[in-house]
């Protein structure tokens, strides 16, 4: 990839303002180098101004006190006008990802589900927060930030038409998706920043392209991952052993190496010591075959 383009996905996907549609198409020229995000920039602009049409003419942005209503609102014009649905079916097809197969589709998985709501609501008027929960990203809705009033948060689930959550909801939710013996806290639905989110795109897309043993995509995904959070050593391993399957020994061994010298020290389990003595064994390997190519 381009240092030129990993820069500026950097940026992107970095700054301070609420923008989450220019990154996430980024995103998608990891499949479509050539893709222009302009006609889909414009579809969730157009669909804003609908969608804010439509809350003007049920009252709920002069109303503070409507916020539910605003929901059933949103949930309305992008569940059963636009058909937007969860893409159970072909729920690891890595277009799900790509936002802009997912605006062309009108299906998807449930954090780009959400970033289409949540830039939608964005151009109605509206603030809608992502919130990073495990195994399954959910929606927030904070009325009370937003308007200065006592109401609690909304938290909704994209991937089932905007559906309402109870905290006991999201108990049940994170038992499914972690276990039984998770301990449910409530900054579990901290709103997500957006670094945050670009990275769970990304660590879905990854996880998908390993299972397939698409490992250039996957390297692919990692530079992007590093992009977002350059100290984020799981990835300068993984893209180590990318680089590994893909016979690049020389990428190889400085990724790995560099993995190894940055934890050495640290406090790690049993099981994260057989990873690291496997590694070192990688590297010794390494270090013998680029020798043969110099």
């Amino acid at each position: 990839m381009k240092d030129e383009f990993l820069r500026e996905f950097s940026r992107v996907a970095s700054s301070p303002d609420r923008d989450l549609a220019t990154p996430a198409l980024m995103i998608a020229r990891l499949e479509c180098p050539s893709l222009d995000p302009v006609p889909y920039l414009r579809q969730l602009d157009v669909m804003g101004v609908s969608a804010r049409e439509r809350l003007v003419a049920s009252g709920c942005l002069e109303d503070e006190r409507r916020s539910d209503a605003a929901v059933d609102v949103l949930n309305a014009y992008l569940f059963d006008e636009e058909g937007f649905t969860g893409n159970r079916e072909r729920y690891d097809d890595p277009s799900n990802t790509f936002l802009n197969d997912v605006l062309d589709r009108r299906t998807g998985i449930p954090v780009t589900l959400a970033l289409v709501y949540i830039e939608v609501a964005r151009r109605a008027g509206i603030l809608i927060e992502g919130v990073n929960f495990p195994g399954h990203f959910l929606l927030r809705y904070p009325p009370s930030r937003r308007q200065g009033s006592i109401a609690p948060d909304l938290i909704l689930d994209p991937f089932h038409r905007g559906a309402r959550l109870s905290e006991q909801d999201c108990r049940r939710l994170l038992e499914r998706h972690v276990g039984e013996e998770a301990a449910f806290d409530p900054g579990l639905l901290a709103p997500a920043t957006k670094p945050q989110m670009m990275t769970r795109m990304l660590l879905n897309l990854k996880r998908i392209y390993v299972r397939l043993h698409s490992f250039p995509q996957a390297r692919n995904v990692t530079e992007l991952l590093l992009a977002v959070d350059p100290p984020a050593l799981t990835e300068l391993r993984d893209r180590g052993l990318l680089a590994y399957h893909m016979n690049d020994f020389s990428a190889a061994l400085r990724d790995l190496q560099q993995y190894l010298h940055f934890t050495a020290g640290s406090e790690v389990d049993e099981e994260g010591r057989h990873d690291h003595a496997q590694l070192w064994e990688h590297v010794k390997t390494l270090r013998r075959r680029v020798a043969t190519l110099n």
